[in-house]
């Protein structure tokens, strides 16, 4: 076989048809590129375009928010409220006028948060809750004394003796009465803050300030009302003194007859001590405090009474003790059972008003079954004195 001086002519077309096979891949892979490209291309113009018509919808959906200058992807973008508030409101008055407004409404603020703020009602609230549950004495005091020194160390004891008895007593009612009344004038002037300044924080609120600026006198009459409703309830939480129409002193033939005065007075309630006071299997311990301690010891009144008797002996089980400490047992108490407890100051010849007295309730502690049933109620703890018994 004779060979070609250029080699195979076979092999050569294959090479060749090869290389035309591969330049027409190439150009048909770039053609197919070329058309996906224009289609992302196509297909980004698009959404350009619709991302400024939705933009477009949008800046025109906030316009009559006022909002149309701004740039919704700016921080700026996002005020607070009260200043949007603001801003609209400033556009229904004149610079001056705005102002004014703006003067007037921080004094409004301020008043708001200084002498009527939530935290000062509160306080009072709960100071009233307290005096509805004090103990309420008449103190009989020299003209000469301080009322400062209430002291009944200082007070002589002829002076109670000098006093008409039955007109004293008339004192009392009298005493009560007033009593009564400052309590419940206390509670209406309480109310009267708290709706007062309801009324002050809606027009605080209140979204137009034309209105709120032409009655301004009427606000500042309201504000001066409220300070003197405030002047008058602070008075008022401290006992004052006791009008007296006739001479509590009877005509003795004395050279001299003794200027005295009358005084409300006001003690801390007795309250039984929760955590202290525990049950057991048939007794209790009970503890009891006053927040301020008075001068001189006191005498209280403890009672107890079992609840939901199921027998006639069991309805025995009560009784009303006589203590001079703030702590006592009681004793031989039925196992597995609940006891109402309440304490209170004895009653004293001074005495003109107790609305409120403590009551715990307690559980003794199960006991063994057919254990022997108690002898005694209301044993007390040595050495005080033994109770008597209802």
């Amino acid at each position: 076989m004779t060979c070609s001086p250029y080699g195979n002519p076979l092999a050569g077309g294959a090479k060749a048809a090869r290389r035309a096979l591969t330049v027409g891949s190439r150009a048909s892979l770039s053609r197919a590129a070329r058309r996906r490209l224009g289609r992302q291309r196509h297909l980004e113009r698009r959404a350009e375009d619709s991302g400024k018509r939705g933009l477009q919808i949008m800046n025109f959906k906030v316009t009559g928010l006022g909002l149309d200058k701004m740039r919704l992807d700016s921080p700026q973008s996002f005020l607070d409220t009260e200043e949007v508030e603001e801003g609209e409101d400033q556009q229904l008055l004149e610079p001056e006028a705005w102002r004014t407004y703006m003067e007037h409404r921080n004094v409004l603020r301020e008043f708001l948060t200084s002498d009527l703020s939530p935290h000062l009602l509160k306080r009072h609230h709960a100071r009233m809750q307290l005096l509805k549950k004090c103990s309420y004495y008449i103190e009989v005091l020299p003209k000469h004394l301080a009322l400062g020194d209430q002291n009944p160390l200082v007070l002589p004891n002829t002076m109670f003796q000098l006093i008409d008895p039955w007109k004293f007593q008339r004192m009392k009612k009298v005493g009560t009465a007033q009593t009564k009344i400052q309590l419940l004038l206390l509670g209406d002037l309480l109310e009267q803050l708290d709706h007062g300044r309801a009324e002050l924080d809606a027009l605080l609120e209140s979204p137009d300030p034309r209105p709120f600026l032409a009655g301004w006198g009427l606000v500042e009459q309201r504000l001066a009302d409220l300070s003197a409703v405030m002047d008058n309830f602070l008075a008022m939480m401290v006992p004052g003194r006791l009008h007296i129409k006739h001479r509590l002193v009877s005509d003795i033939g004395a050279t001299k007859i003794p200027h005295i005065r009358l005084m409300l007075s006001t003690k801390m309630p007795v309250m039984f001590d929760r955590k202290e006071s525990v049950a057991h299997q048939d007794w209790v311990s009970l503890r009891w405090f006053v927040t301020i301690q008075p001068a001189v010891p006191e005498q209280f009144e403890l009672r107890f009474k079992l609840l939901e008797p199921r027998t006639q002996q069991e309805c025995t089980q009560c009784g009303i003790i006589p203590v001079a400490t703030c702590t006592f047992d009681v004793h031989n108490l039925l196992p597995n059972r609940t006891y109402k407890f309440t304490v209170k100051r004895a009653e004293s010849y001074t005495l003109v008003y107790e609305p409120w007295r403590d009551s715990l309730t307690l559980q003794t502690t199960p006991g063994p079954p057919g254990g022997p049933a108690p002898s005694r109620l209301g044993k007390p703890s040595s050495p005080l004195t033994a109770p008597s018994e209802r």
